[in-house]
């Protein structure tokens, strides 16, 4: 059940359509990432993994072809496997599937919602659609050439094979109508086209598409420099940074401007003292934002954690037994904190171009498990130590990560 739910259980499959290098993946992947981040047991079934686990992967493209009886029984047997699975899955608790194939006849639709439908799964097309022949391309060389299927395989003859590979799926391809639950994703977010879509779950998922986009970007995080309280072992407060904390301030404007010299860059911070110091002088548009302020200690601003141990020992045990759901008495836990950061995290997902945030550990501990698809539960003991940028760049299936420190 999702940490913000309206539904106590959810029961639904996306079930992604499309010509081969339209990003089918790389969407459901991001899909998968942002509703697991949100609380909800969301999974990926790969019928192409289920091909080549069962088959093997190096297939020609023949294989593929529509006119190859051979081909298409085995395909289907793999479709229907993966099927098998998604409902069983979703049978034992399991909230959102995300099927993930071509699916681009009517009657292969049909069968995969029919069967879906069967064991009572709501279900939803996710329509991939690409005319940018650069996109494509690139989809072809960066991802598609160094996937298992050719392994080994010389990168211009693997290039060859998949276009013919494409062209087999073109001849067969029936584009959704209107009769059914879809998302029409048009060359990866530039437009985005909803039919029968209802509810606060695929609501979010709509929100999130129309924020992607293939343009690289790096995302800069960093906590402020060492602050009096941090110095103190006090939680929250609005203090000033102590000499540790102003000497970062001043190496991270070096660094930052050294590194994106040139560049159009925009800065982030809370609304809070420490982290506006510590942008200081950055020679980039700055903006501050209620959202990004450390989590609410409530009652326990200002304490150590030895006092609230002492003066409040039910508060400190309930804390250490589920650090992800404790909520400060007047305060917040941690699931309200990703509940009031999705909105920035799809202005990040949305923008383009350098972007640093200078934030708190507790909320930067969210968006770091967002970007690099941490569990839930792992969220909160994320080490994310002072005086050290913390550099990702979003990739097809994943992020990069590059830590630098910048201690005296």
């Amino acid at each position: 059940m999702g940490f913000g739910s309206r539904n106590p259980r959810h029961r639904l499959t996306i079930v992604m359509v499309g010509l081969p290098a339209r990003g089918k993946t790389h969407i459901a992947r991001r899909i998968v990432r942002y509703l697991n981040w949100k609380g909800v047991n969301a999974r990926i079934f790969n019928v192409g993994s289920y091909r080549r686990e069962r088959i093997g992967a190096h297939q020609p493209h023949s294989f593929f072809d529509p006119d190859n009886p051979e081909g298409r029984a085995a395909r289907t047997a793999m479709a229907e496997a993966a099927l098998d699975d998604v409902a069983a899955w979703l049978d034992t608790g399991g909230e959102v599937a995300i099927y993930d194939a071509t699916n681009i006849t009517r009657t292969r639709r049909v069968m995969v919602e029919d069967r879906l439908k069967a064991h009572g799964v709501q279900v939803v097309f996710l329509e991939s659609v690409c005319n940018d022949p650069a996109i494509i391309e690139s989809n072809v060389r960066q991802t598609k050439i160094r996937s298992p299927d050719y392994v080994g395989v010389d990168p211009e003859a693997a290039v060859e094979d998949f276009r013919r590979r494409i062209a087999h799926y073109e001849r067969a391809y029936e584009p959704l109508d209107d009769t059914c639950h879809y998302i029409r994703l048009v060359d990866v977010g530039r437009q985005v086209v909803v039919n029968r879509i209802r509810g606060w779950l695929l609501g979010g998922v709509v929100n999130l598409l129309t924020c992607l986009h293939l343009e690289p970007r790096t995302i800069y995080l960093s906590r402020h420099g060492e602050s009096e309280y941090n110095a103190l072992e006090r939680i929250g407060g609005d203090s000033a940074l102590t000499r540790q904390g102003e000497a970062y301030a001043n190496r991270l404007h070096a660094y930052l401007t050294e590194t994106l010299a040139g560049q159009e860059v925009e800065v982030w911070t809370s609304t809070l003292t420490r982290t506006r110091r510590t942008a200081g002088d950055l020679p980039w548009p700055a903006y501050a934002f209620k959202e990004l302020d450390e989590i609410d200690a409530g009652e326990c601003d200002g304490m150590t954690y030895d006092e609230i141990r002492a003066q409040m020992p039910g508060e400190y045990a309930a804390r250490k037994a589920d650090k992800l759901r404790y909520r400060y008495p007047r305060g917040e836990s941690y699931i309200d904190v990703v509940n009031r950061l999705e909105p920035v995290i799809l202005e990040i997902e949305r923008h383009r171009g350098p972007l640093v945030v200078i934030g708190h550990q507790a909320v930067l501990r969210v968006l770091y498990g967002y970007f690099t698809n941490q569990p839930a539960d792992r969220i909160p003991h994320l080490p994310l130590p002072l005086h050290t940028v913390i550099e990702l760049t979003p990739i097809a299936y994943g992020a990069e990560e590059r830590r630098v420190e910048l201690a005296p």
